[in-house]
């Protein structure tokens, strides 16, 4: 399993988000993994099975998936930074999104 995995929510419809482009990358910019969110809203298979400890960060294409519903947004892209503080740990984050707003959480 990845050392991070996401889900996306789509909360204004209720339903996963699927189709979202997902890049991994150090804080410092250097992309590790990319995927795409599938028909539960997840990426199971992001990245390598272990990180450092270190800062990182999620940036969901946002705007992409908008418009291909043909829905105005305010969050062209969203970007989630994170610490990894223990390696041996599975880190889940999640996005909870709508066009006008979102949040996250540290996942299990």
């Amino acid at each position: 399993m990845s050392a991070v995995t996401t889900h996306v929510l789509d909360a204004a419809r209720g339903k996963p988000a699927e189709g979202i482009a997902v890049r991994l990358e150090t804080a410092g910019g250097t992309e590790l993994a990319q995927g795409v969110t599938n028909a539960d809203g997840r990426i199971g298979d992001l990245g390598p099975d272990h990180l450092d400890a270190g800062d990182y960060r999620l940036t969901f294409a946002t705007g992409e998936y908008f418009a291909a519903q043909r829905v105005d947004t305010f969050y062209p892209e969203v970007s989630i930074t994170f610490r990894i503080a223990d390696p041996a740990q599975h880190h889940h984050v999640p996005l909870l999104l709508s066009p006008f707003a979102y949040s996250t959480y540290r996942g299990s």
